[in-house]
């Protein structure tokens, strides 16, 4: 935020600091994101949102919000695990794949842990936007 600011002080137009935003700020928020996936508290969240809203004030734009951004990503993630049939996570999703529909069945999970993983808020993702489709 501090090289953001400075940036801005020295008139560079909003098309360069968004560039900026994206490249620095942003490819470091969002790479972990689909990491942390629904293991992020409602307090983190909020907190990341108000950086990104804070980022968009200095920008000059109205920038994505971290839930929607992390949403994009993950299910993204998904379909390219799902396409790549060299991947470790392949068959453990692919095994998950419905007989009667194109949904993918959760995992049985006893613990929190579990729950809160990439693959079951994946799943549940996945299944909530309509088998997955790109819009």
């Amino acid at each position: 935020m501090y090289f953001l600011r400075r940036l801005r002080s020295f008139n560079i137009c909003s098309k360069l600091l968004q560039m900026f935003y994206q490249s620095v700020v942003a490819s470091v928020l969002f790479y972990t994101v689909v990491c942390w996936g629904g293991s992020i508290s409602k307090k983190d969240t909020s907190r990341l949102d108000k950086l990104i809203r804070r980022a968009g004030s200095v920008v000059g734009t109205k920038l994505d919000s971290m839930v929607t951004v992390a949403e994009s990503r993950t299910l993204d993630k998904l379909l390219d695990i799902m396409d790549n049939a060299s991947h470790p996570l392949h068959t453990v999703i692919s095994n998950q794949r419905s007989l009667f529909s194109e949904r993918l069945l959760l995992p049985k999970c006893r613990t929190n842990r579990l729950k809160n993983s990439f693959v079951h808020h994946a799943i549940t993702l996945y299944n909530s936007s309509q088998g997955g489709r790109r819009t």
